[in-house]
């Protein structure tokens, strides 16, 4: 009987509170049901993994800064080079190998005259980042390219790791003691139940958190690089690019007064017919006597003889 209730209450600990102050009930309950020293020994390998530095002369561990960085990039050069510079990018990226580089995604675009646009999506991991940068800088030089714009931001990520990793270490060991007294077979079928479903969330949850670690641990492990391509003015230089950019003008211009006045005569053309339909109206209508606007005509008097 006296495991059979202990057995509930660890299955009420887990469903009634939440997070941390449930595990503490949780952990209380089972604990005083049996006593598990392997679980204990598992309990501290898993604190074991987390990442931390014990500070020189001192007992008291220091978490490493666990930060996600992001760096982006810009590039002007040559409309017709954009392809070509991609390419060059994304060989320097696969020459790393997969376990170093990733190409995620890649796109370019043609405008209008030279003008052109591009983007590359890579990861890299964490150390080679900068480093990958600088090679994709030089890489330029060879393509009429130069640098315009750079960007790093990162996102400290050390904290949520942290407390995941805490909470996966309660869950695991919540779930081996609560599987422990499943093992005993002790108490109503009503209570084994209640015990298997609770077992069940638990490690639903286990498996919540190491995807979340996975995740998190990834974008610090990989950097995501965003490499942005732009062409300038229309290539062509010299004598004829201020003639080409006036000639531009001039059809950017005309066009613009050309669409006003599209604009304006769709606007005005549904009152103009009306006003000639009501002029066609009042002249088809009124009486001979009177002019357009009303007023009655005076017939010239006769003549004396």
């Amino acid at each position: 009987m006296r495991k059979s209730f202990l057995i509930t209450a660890g299955v009420i600990a887990l469903a009634g509170c939440s997070d941390n102050a449930d595990n503490a009930v949780a952990y209380d309950m089972v604990e005083s049901a049996a006593e598990a020293p392997a679980d204990a020994v598992q309990a501290e390998n898993f604190a074991g993994s987390a990442k931390t530095e014990t500070v020189a002369g001192g007992d008291i561990p220091v978490s490493v800064p666990q930060i996600a960085y992001r760096y982006q990039f810009g590039f002007r050069l040559p409309a017709s080079e954009i392809p070509a510079a991609q390419q060059a990018h994304v060989s320097l990226c696969e020459q790393r190998g997969p376990k170093i580089c990733r190409v995620l995604n890649m796109e370019n675009s043609g405008g209008e005259g030279d003008y052109a646009t591009g983007m590359l999506h890579i990861e890299v991991a964490a150390r080679q980042a900068r480093g990958f940068g600088t090679a994709m800088a030089q890489a330029m030089e060879d393509y009429e390219g130069s640098q315009i714009a750079a960007s790093i931001s990162g996102e400290d990520l050390s904290k949520q790791i942290v407390d995941t990793e805490a909470r996966l270490r309660s869950r695991v060991l919540l779930s081996q003691r609560l599987t422990e007294l499943l093992r005993t077979k002790s108490g109503s079928v009503k209570e084994l139940v209640e015990a298997e479903r609770a077992v069940t969330q638990v490690n639903e949850e286990i498996d919540q958190a190491r995807s979340w670690l996975k995740e998190m641990r990834g974008r610090v492990a990989f950097s995501k690089i965003t490499v942005n391509y732009q062409s300038g003015a229309p290539g062509a230089g010299g004598f004829l690019r201020p003639i080409r950019e006036a000639f531009a003008g001039v059809a950017s211009t005309l066009g613009s007064s050309v669409g006003a006045a599209i604009s304006f005569f769709a606007i005005t053309l549904p009152w103009i017919l009306i006003l000639m339909l009501a002029v066609y109206l009042r002249r088809r209508f009124k009486s001979t006597d009177r002019t357009f606007w009303g007023r009655r005509i005076e017939l010239a008097a006769a003549s004396d003889d």
